[in-house]
């Protein structure tokens, strides 16, 4: 086997493994935020994870820092498409269902596409709006079969479409900077200051409770998702478009959420209902019929 083959081979490896570790991460989040305040979990998460991704840059790439205008488009792009992204994400999967949560986090690619028409980086054929469309028919069947449900609601699905509004958007934002910079100094600067932006409120949170829970597993969770997702999943993440394009990583949202429904069912024993079925392949077809032009 040759080396180009090779490299291929792990390329293609590190894909799977962070759309296993993204995919599982509804678990870990719902989790952890039983236990920990959650605003308080996303500012400690993403600066951890921007720190170890900061260090690890500095030690194989120590040139790649970004100065002046780029470093303050790293911020912009950092606290709208990690900060704001998990805030919503995480409070709202605190209030639904790991398996929607999972399911709704299928349509980044949808609104990626449409941020790309808004700044005309590409321009939708029919197809990719009745995709769109078929799409949010999708939602819309999840969230129903939802309703009235113990483990799930409204206000949390409406949260977990907003944090999946702007990582379709961190997506095609972090392609900008990803002409200039390598994947690992993208990931590192807006991870880091995705978490720093939510620093103030969740110190604010920190001084309303009594006290942080000390089970192994709550922090083994938070370790999960702070290394394994936050810091390699979004660095592999950001890899991934910058060889492949925004258009052909997401098509992996696909894989992200099969696991994510999997898990929510298997590890929470959440129910996998006829709604979420129709719901998911409802999603998934608009999500391909969109991106296929």
């Amino acid at each position: 086997m040759d080396g180009a083959r090779k490299e291929a081979i792990a390329f293609e490896a590190s894909l799977l493994l962070a759309a296993f570790f993204l995919g599982t991460n509804p678990v870990a989040v719902k989790y952890v935020v039983a236990h920990v305040p959650p605003l308080f979990f996303v500012a400690l998460r993403f600066t951890l994870a921007g720190v170890l991704l900061w260090l690890v840059l500095r030690f194989v790439k120590p040139e790649s820092r970004p100065r002046g205008r780029d470093l303050w488009e790293m911020a912009a792009v950092g606290a709208a498409g990690v900060g704001l992204n998990n805030t919503l994400f995480t409070l709202g999967v605190s209030m639904t269902s790991a398996s929607e949560t999972a399911l709704i986090y299928a349509t980044p690619p949808l609104w990626g596409m449409l941020l790309g028409f808004v700044l005309g980086l590409e321009r939708p054929a029919l197809k990719g709006v009745l995709g769109v469309a078929l799409a949010l028919v999708g939602v819309a069947v999840v969230v129903y079969g939802g309703l009235g449900s113990g483990d799930s609601s409204l206000s949390g699905d409406l949260l977990v479409m907003g944090g999946a509004i702007c990582w379709g958007s961190y997506t095609v934002l972090g392609m900008r900077l990803l002409r200039r910079y390598p994947p690992l100094a993208v990931a590192s600067y807006t991870t880091f200051f995705g978490g720093l932006v939510v620093s103030p409120i969740a110190l604010w949170e920190l001084t309303n409770i009594h006290g942080l829970s000390t089970e192994w597993s709550v922090w083994s969770a938070f370790a999960y998702s702070a290394i394994l997702v936050a810091a390699y999943g979004f660095f592999a993440w950001q890899r991934g478009v910058s060889r492949l394009g925004a258009n052909q990583v997401l098509v992996y949202q696909y894989l992200v959420t099969l696991i994510g429904v999997v898990s929510s069912v298997v590890l929470l024993g959440e129910a996998l209902t006829i709604n979420k079925i129709l719901g998911g392949a409802i999603i998934l077809a608009g999500v391909y019929l969109a991106r296929r032009q």
